[in-house]
């Protein structure tokens, strides 16, 4: 899967988004006001998302159009609509 999806990026990403989360963890111990919390929640959110779309970006772009060239169209269809599926359900 590795070579399916810019690793680089996504491993930029999601050190990133860890340590929004551990960001959010001091807060609370900080005694920070609960919207500025929650706003914070929403960032982190957000950049999950987005790392959601380079996987799936990366699946189009690899996975899917080497499984119409070499494999077997109606099994990589199946893929493809299996992991719109579960991008979609991330929101």
């Amino acid at each position: 899967m590795k070579k399916c999806m810019d690793a680089d990026n996504l491993h930029r990403r999601l050190r990133k988004i860890v340590g929004q989360v551990q960001a959010i963890d001091r807060m609370v111990d900080e005694d920070i006001p609960c919207e500025d919390i929650l706003s914070q929640i929403n960032a982190a959110k957000s950049a999950l998302h987005k790392a959601g779309q380079v996987v799936l970006e990366g699946h189009i772009r690899h996975c899917v159009l080497d499984g119409i060239r070499h494999g077997d169209a109606e099994k990589t269809i199946e893929g493809f609509t299996k992991a719109v599926e579960r991008f979609s359900n991330m929101s």
